[in-house]
């Protein structure tokens, strides 16, 4: 079983915690890492862009002046793409980006991204992170105590209104509950940071 220290909101040390091995100690699987947020991003492109070809483009066919004598290139329709209003060479169409990743290689990215993280230090864990107010001010205290200084993502058990308006105007900063958090948010953000009922509930409702 792993062991991580707890803290309070000033960076001082209240305890300890131990953590579930089946999700923070497992074996880091990169290209299982890796596959599962490129298929995160295809799933989230539309696929919506759409352009006209010479056949679709509105126009005839007539040609637009005599094939000699005129001094220019001979021209069979203004439909082409060399032309103004022409059409696209090689026009992109709609079409599906979207890539299937099976539950367990999903599941074992998100395990092992997490377990890297508590390896490489940068998973902490808060004893209870609520603020009596909305002000930023009380979000930039608890960040300066803990020194982080780049993307940070606080991983709380359920929506507060107060932690949200209290973070909305600290760069490099997200909020999000343990039931939400995906791979590719522990990979992208240097500090992970949970809340202790967060940590329990994501091993209650992730295994």
């Amino acid at each position: 079983m792993a062991k991580i220290k707890v803290y309070n909101m000033k960076a001082e040390e209240v305890g300890s915690l131990t953590l579930d091995e089946d999700i923070f100690d497992v074996e880091y699987h990169e290209p299982v890492i890796h596959q599962t947020i490129v298929a995160m991003d295809a799933n989230a492109r539309q696929g919506t862009k759409s352009a006209l070809t010479r056949s679709e483009v509105r126009g005839h066919a007539k040609k637009p002046y005599a094939q000699k004598h005129t001094g220019n290139a001979r021209q069979g329709s203004t439909k082409g793409p060399q032309f103004k209003g022409g059409g696209v060479v090689f026009a992109p169409k709609p079409r599906d980006f979207s890539k299937k990743v099976n539950k367990q290689v999903k599941f074992l990215a998100f395990i092992s991204a997490l377990s890297q993280k508590l390896r490489q230090e940068e998973l902490t864990v808060i004893d209870e992170i609520k603020f009596e107010s909305n002000k930023t001010k009380e979000m930039t205290n608890m960040l300066k105590a803990f020194g982080f200084d780049r993307k940070t993502i606080i991983v709380v058990p359920e929506k507060d209104e107060n932690l949200l308006k209290a973070g909305a105007n600290v760069p490099n900063l997200k909020i999000t509950t343990s039931m939400l958090l995906n791979v590719k948010e522990i990979v992208a953000n240097r500090n992970l940071v949970f809340s202790k009922d967060a940590i329990k509930k994501l091993e209650e409702e992730r295994l």
